[in-house]
């Protein structure tokens, strides 16, 4: 894949970018997107909206969003050459942008992974606050409103009577403090989808029991991303 000179290639050994914006919090979005699979994917169609359809180019974030697709940290030297890397990875990716999404964030990506080895599929869409911080706002059709700054619990239940309180007290029992709360679901006694922040990390054991519940279909848990 051809690469298009940018400010990105003027910056130091260390990468930071031209603004956190544009880099930093891309790749948080995508550490955050491939905890949420659960796996490296190898396919991915990354959707740049409104700003970043306009400047991602020029200003990094599509070698930014790669290499948080392969799990490189913010400060990592090796984000200079992401398509390479993505390359030997066997990541296979497509950009493609949408420069009047009136709706959203100006700095807003959206990203379809999957992986075909394992059937994972994921659809993230996150959105690039500045300083680095980031807000998840969709996954899977479910709104939600998560940073993954703070250990984050998502849970695909059931909506039955009580189970928002209930996991709260599970919670409470492994001495974790809930920090922020967002329920999605698509109708009543529907599925529900559970975006848990909380203060400390979570226990195997206690992860292990909600998965045990019957009314409870899939947990996913992410430790900061940082």
């Amino acid at each position: 894949m051809a690469e298009k000179s940018s400010i990105f290639d003027m910056i130091g050994p260390v990468m930071i970018g031209p603004s956190s914006s544009h880099t930093a919090g891309v790749v948080r979005i995508a550490r955050a997107a491939i905890r949420i699979l659960g796996s490296q994917p190898t396919h991915a169609v990354i959707t740049f909206y409104n700003s970043f359809a306009r400047t991602y180019e020029g200003h990094g974030s599509d070698r930014a969003i790669v290499a948080g697709l392969l799990g490189m940290p913010t400060d990592d030297v090796r984000i200079r050459e992401a398509f390479d890397h993505a390359k030997e990875a066997g990541l296979q990716y497509t950009f493609q942008g949408v420069g009047n999404a009136s709706t959203m964030h100006p700095n807003t990506i959206k990203l379809q992974l999957r992986n075909e080895r394992t059937g994972q599929a994921v659809e993230v869409i996150g959105q690039s606050r500045g300083g680095g911080v980031i807000r998840i706002v969709e996954v899977d059709g479910f709104p939600s409103d998560f940073s993954a700054s703070l250990h984050t619990l998502i849970l695909d239940a059931d909506d039955v009577p009580g189970s928002i309180a209930f996991i709260a007290s599970v919670i409470a029992h492994d001495e974790c403090n809930i920090a922020t709360m967002f329920v999605s679901r698509k109708g009543k006694n529907d599925a529900a989808r559970q975006f848990i922040e909380v203060d400390s990390s979570l226990r195997d054991i206690t992860l292990e029991y909600l998965r045990q519940l019957r009314w409870v279909h899939r947990v996913t848990y992410i430790p900061t991303i940082d």
